[in-house]
């Protein structure tokens, strides 16, 4: 999953996933314009497997992290190495070397960029199993019903399915709506090793935090995770804790 080279990146004029939109529109008589992307709405699903006391996670490389990781990398100072004798004579002799050409296509710019891509785990995330709304003749709840085969493994009817809330993400950008389940499975409902659909260039890794661990991690700040992790993992500890009388160790 981490092996990732021979990065480029390109202009994106045409897409089935984003479509770029600018709104032109008067509010309260001043004129305003703003820029949106119209995307998919998604479904996500909170896995909790009753045999384990586990919620089952998908962990996958997101390029957009790992860009925005890159991004964030590029302003910040570079550390200044320590001095010594012999790293002084090193250092004015790498000053006075003639710098790189550059590759035939490749401006010097690009050929310096290149050389400072982050490793490849800071573009990797927890989260929740989810997918996107892209098929009509399907209830929301059958979209998720596939995703937690695909993506977890596990055969869940769709009956079984909990719709815990929905709500808006990226509010500034895409305005999508989002609809969480939540979904209890025991090992009896597993019936492959999930990790998503090849076909569609997926490459996912199911993860299970103990019940015990589940708050430590929701608010461990080292540990990349969305949103709808940390959300579930509270909704979870409200609703459900009780009901069990298990500890989500709050």
């Amino acid at each position: 999953m981490e092996e990732i080279n021979t990065i480029e990146v390109t202009p994106c004029t045409e897409s089935d996933y984003l479509k770029p939109f600018r709104v032109h529109y008067n509010q309260n008589g001043t004129k305003k314009s703003w820029d949106f992307m119209r995307t998919h709405d998604s479904v996500s699903v909170l896995i909790f497997n009753t045999s384990s006391h586990c919620f089952v996670l998908v962990k996958q490389f997101r390029p957009a992290v790992f860009m925005s990781e890159w991004e964030r990398a590029k302003t910040q100072p570079p550390q200044p190495a320590e001095k010594t004798e012999e790293g002084e004579s090193e250092a004015a002799a790498a000053a006075a070397a003639p710098a790189p050409e550059p590759q035939e296509g490749q401006s010097a710019s690009e050929e310096e960029s290149s050389s400072q891509w982050p490793p490849a785990s800071a573009g990797v995330t927890y989260e929740l199993c989810a997918g996107l709304v892209d098929k009509p003749n399907l209830s929301l709840e059958e979209i998720a019903r596939q995703e937690v085969l695909e993506e977890c493994g596990y055969d869940v009817p769709a009956s079984k399915l909990k719709r815990i809330t929905s709500y808006r993400s990226g509010v500034g950008v895409t305005g999508a709506k989002q609809t969480m389940f939540y979904a209890e499975v025991s090992d009896d409902n597993c019936v492959s090793a999930g990790g998503g659909e090849p076909r569609e260039g997926e490459l996912i890794e199911v993860v299970k935090v103990p019940l015990h661990e589940a708050m430590t991690f929701a608010y461990d700040e080292r540990v990349p995770k969305t949103m709808g992790v940390i959300f579930s993992f509270i909704w979870f500890h409200n609703n459900m804790s009780p009901k069990y009388k298990i500890s989500t160790n709050v």
